[in-house]
């Protein structure tokens, strides 16, 4: 049996990820959903031929982008995507921005940390704070509070 040396730094690779594929049913609503309630910036919408259209959007700030679209993405049920997490510096005016632009989002939960957390706000709910919204097909998000990453 072969074994392989450790890789050393020099050997180690960079991955970044780049684009998620989120699965919609109807691309105009979510578009609106994404780039007008959430204020994602969008990078482009193009159809290629009828039946392949792709529309990127990416939140503001954020190295990676989402793509709805038909025809050339994966076809996956919509609303099957759960889990997808944004970073932000401010967890009470990232609330506040999602209930302004009419999104249906949880209250500030506190996972784990001191029972008075998110009454002291600001860096205390670091790592700890999350809100939780759906897009209109039922794709989850979580949001969570890294102060240091603003």
């Amino acid at each position: 049996m072969s074994t392989s040396p450790e890789p050393t730094r020099g050997d180690m690779m960079n991955w970044t990820l780049e684009v998620v594929v989120v699965p919609v049913a109807e691309i105009d609503r979510a578009k609106s959903f994404y780039a007008d309630q959430l204020g994602f910036t969008v990078d482009h919408d193009t159809t290629i031929s009828p039946g392949n259209r792709v529309v990127q959007l990416t939140p503001r700030g954020s190295g990676c982008s989402i793509v709805i679209g038909e025809g050339v993405v994966p076809s996956m049920p919509p609303g099957s995507l759960q889990g997808l997490q944004l970073v932000v510096p401010d967890l009470v005016a990232a609330h506040a921005h999602l209930v302004e632009r009419d999104v249906e989002v949880s209250e500030i939960h506190v996972m784990g940390g001191p029972p008075d957390a998110l009454e002291r706000g600001g860096s205390a709910l670091d790592n700890i704070g999350f809100v939780y919204f759906q897009d209109p097909d039922g794709n989850s998000w979580a949001v969570q509070q890294i102060s240091a990453r603003g």
